[in-house]
Order: structure tokens, then sequence, then C-alpha cells
């Protein structure tokens, strides 16, 4: 009763606004503890940027976004943890977005530079105790022109293929549509799988297995700080000629693998080769949906989750990628188990890592920046 008027004490509303309250998910666990250990900013909060012909048009924006809030359990949700034995997630049965309108002055540069420098996450911070856990931000270009908006949204709420859903069902409120929207996925339903799917001991079974006897990390480089607030990062992109791609999945319809388990073998080879070891420990991203349960493929919120794969590079590279989709296979079963849990069943002493690398390998459908649609230009963002 006593954790429970706290929880009450921190909505707005109280007792009334509450519609529910469950643990959080392990990866969500790892992102409260990145939010709270950042001095200035917030690794996990992201954003996209779009231009608007209208200011109507961002009303209706906005309008849409709020109808998509109001939808989704996950998207109403705050999270609280002062005074409670582990941190809880409350669902706010209203949660009002909070959409403001930044006077800019052009003379000062750009204005989608000087608002996305306003709210960069280096330095912008969400009060993730507050629902929803996003915020929009717009401004003018110029006298009866144009205006651009930055979305900012945090990563523990929302994962890539959430993201996704809500561009869709945006788009939907946009054109009068809502009402054929799918039934919404409650996330409760994801944090029963992650927390009680799979037991504790069946996880720990499985990853003292994996890396019991693996005494040192891998670190490409010797780099083993490699947390940070996310302002020392630089990002570099290369497209792979269709061709290459091509052969790499011809190779892996022969051998009866999936692309995914190529690229992870052809990710150990260059580990290993960067740390010295031909045992390499990384991460993995994996999407968190295959033991979901049902409508998982649509669910709003984070199912997303990193955990290790381990690969021997010392054979041939045949042998080794049938090793390597048997492991991500096996993996897939414990997709919801805590980092943390997995990182302890190594040999590894704490505090030191076990890796420092990790490959998130996933279909991506890319859309030209310049493509306008509905008075809307996207204009790119950041997603981490």
């Amino acid at each position: 009763a006593e954790q429970i008027e706290r929880i009450v004490a921190c909505v707005p509303g109280g007792a009334r606004n509450i519609q529910d309250i469950y643990p959080l998910a392990p990866l969500q666990e790892g992102l409260l503890f990145h939010h709270l250990l950042a001095k200035d900013g917030d690794p996990y909060v992201l954003y996209s940027v779009s231009r608007f012909d209208s200011r109507e048009r961002v009303e209706q924006y906005v309008s849409a976004l709020q109808g998509v809030i109001d939808r989704h359990d996950i998207l109403r949700t705050s999270v609280v943890w002062e005074g409670l034995p582990e941190a809880v997630q409350v669902v706010w049965r209203s949660a009002p977005l909070l959409a403001e309108e930044v006077v800019l002055d052009s003379a000062d540069g750009e204005i989608v530079q000087q608002l996305v420098a306003r709210f960069d996450p280096r330095h912008y911070r969400f009060d993730v105790c507050v629902a929803p856990m996003m915020h929009v931000a717009f401004a003018q270009e110029h006298a009866g022109g144009s205006y651009v908006l930055v979305h900012l949204f945090h990563h523990l709420v929302i994962d890539h293929t959430a993201l996704e859903i809500v561009q869709h069902e945006i788009a939907a409120y946009l054109h009068g549509e809502e009402g054929q929207l799918p039934e919404p996925v409650p996330f409760r339903t994801v944090v029963a799988q992650a927390r009680l799917g799979v037991s504790r001991e069946e996880h720990e079974a499985f990853f003292r297995a994996m890396l019991g006897d693996v005494s040192e990390p891998t670190l490409p480089f010797g780099l083993a700080d490699v947390q940070g607030d996310g302002s020392d990062i630089v990002a570099a992109y290369h497209r792979i000629e269709s061709s290459l791609s091509r052969r790499l999945r011809t190779c892996a319809r022969r051998l009866g693998v999936s692309a995914a388990s190529v690229c992870h073998v052809a990710w150990a080879r260059v580990l290993a080769v960067l740390s010295g070891r031909d045992d390499v420990v990384f991460g993995t991203v994996l999407f968190g949906r295959m033991q979901g349960g049902a409508g998982a493929d649509r669910g709003m919120g984070l199912f997303l989750n990193t955990l290790p794969v381990r690969v021997k590079t010392a054979t041939s590279a045949e042998a080794g990628v049938r090793q390597a989709h048997a492991a991500l296979a096996q993996l897939m079963y414990h997709e919801h188990a805590p980092l943390a849990l997995a990182q302890r069943c190594s040999g590894v002493a704490a505090p030191a890592p076990l890796f420092s690398a990790l490959l998130n390998y996933r279909h991506f459908a890319s859309e030209a920046a310049s493509r306008v649609r509905d008075g809307i230009q996207p204009l790119g963002g950041k997603e981490r």
C-alpha cells in the first residue's frame, strides 16, 4: 500500500489517471540505468526532423500523434523508482503530448540547424517520470512559409519497428483511416513474456554453457570504455554493392542458413583480427518479437534486446557459418534474457566488460529523405 501511494503521488490526477502498473522489461532496466548515469543529456533520447508546408499541417500531425499515443499503453507510460524496491512503469489513462512552438531568427543560421541544436540529446533530457516520453518542437522557417519540426522520443518506450508503426498510424490518422487500424497489443504482455516466459535458471544454464570458460573480454583495438554519453560518436556508412549482396544471399541459401548468420561470421572474423584472438564474443541485437506472443510483429514498445554471441574463427568459413546459425537459433529462445545475467555467466570478472562491439543486423527499408508526402518532407534524425 505504501509503494502504491508513492506511485499515485507521481501521477497527475492520482489513482483515477492510472490504468496499470508493472515492472520494466530487462532492456528497459538497462536504458534507465544509463539515463540515471548521464549527467548532461541522455544517450537514449532519439529524434526525427521533418519540414511541413504549413502550420495547419503541423497541427494535423500533432493531433494525429496524440491519437496514436491515446491508442497505445506504452506511449502513455512513465517510470517511477524513488522509494521503491525496483523501478516500475505506470500507464496513464491520459497523457497529453507536449508540442512547443519556438521562435527563431534566420539571421542566426538555418532554422532547422538551430532547432536541432536546441534539442540535441547531448544536453536535452526527458523527465521519464512524466508520460508521454515524447516531445514535439517546431519553428517557422520564414514568414508565411514552411515549418520545421523535431519529434523527440525516448528509447525506453519505442524501438525501430515501433517507430515505423508510429509513422504508419500517424499517416492513417492524417487520411481519416484510423478506424481501420488493428487492435493495439498491450505492452504488459511483452513484459510478462520477458520476465516469466523462460525461467532465470534456464537463461543461466544456457549462458553458462556458452560463456562459462570465457575469461577475457573481446576488445577490438583494446577499447573497453565505449559507453560515454554519445557526444563523441562518429558515424560512417558504406553501401554494399548489389552484386555482393546477391552472392551473399546465394551462399546463405546453398548452406541452408540465414544471411544474418553469414554476416555474423564475417563480423567475428573482423573482430578476431582487431582483438588478436580467434574466439570472440560480441553483442547481437535481437528483435525480441519472436517470443512476444500474438501480434508482437505489430506491437508498440521496446521489444529488442542485445545479448552476447560467441564465434570461434579457427575453423573453415562454412563450418563457422553453420555453427553461428545454430548458436543464433538457440539464442532466439533466450531473446528476453537480461544482458547483465548473461555477462555474469561468463568467466570475465566484473567490472570488465564481456565485449565492447556489437552487430545490429536488420532489414531496413530506405526511403529518400527528399520525398515529400502529404506536405511533409523527412529531413533525417538520429536513432541509436
